[in-house]
């Protein structure tokens, strides 16, 4: 009868603590949706996700929201909050930028110069997509084989000139 007592108090225990971790997962995960919403169009935004980061000047000032395919230009587009307090110039950029080499992606905002203001639900005109590291290491591993496979080429052609006559 001690036996069962203990099982059943270790097992609710055990409960408890699963329900503090689904609350605190759920409590940490929530987007926050605070703020006026705004649109951008990247050609390609790998590792942006929605819950990401956007930031001003490495500051978070809000969350991407949303994430779509324009059907007509197959372009990708975000919807993404920034905070209320913050009037963002109608000529601000947007880039996707990594946080660290293994990090994740988010979505910086560089403010622009005009007296015009974004409102809810405008569209950031100038963007810039994430850069590929897989793509930027691919160009440079091919363009040293290239300048290799030249440098081979043009020593190539010295040793037959050399060797006539």
């Amino acid at each position: 009868m001690n036996h069962n007592i203990i099982e059943t108090f270790v097992g609710a225990i055990v409960i408890i603590v699963a329900g503090f971790f689904l609350v605190f997962a759920y409590s940490s995960s929530h987007i926050d949706t605070n703020g006026y919403s705004l649109n951008a169009k990247f050609d390609r935004i790998d590792g942006l996700n929605v819950g990401s980061d956007v930031r001003i000047s490495g500051v978070k000032v809000g969350t991407v929201t949303h994430q779509s395919i324009d059907p007509t230009t197959f372009l990708a587009t975000i919807t993404f909050t920034v905070d209320p307090t913050l009037k963002l110039p109608k000529d601000t950029s947007a880039e996707i930028v990594s946080a660290g080499l293994l990090g994740g992606k988010y979505l910086a905002l560089i403010p622009g110069g005009t007296d015009e203001f974004l409102s809810e639900g405008n569209e950031i005109i100038y963007t810039q997509a994430s850069v590929s590291l897989e793509a930027m290491i691919g160009q440079l591993i091919f363009s040293k084989k290239d300048d290799k496979d030249q440098t081979d080429r043009k020593v190539g052609t010295e040793r037959k000139t050399s060797l006539k006559p």
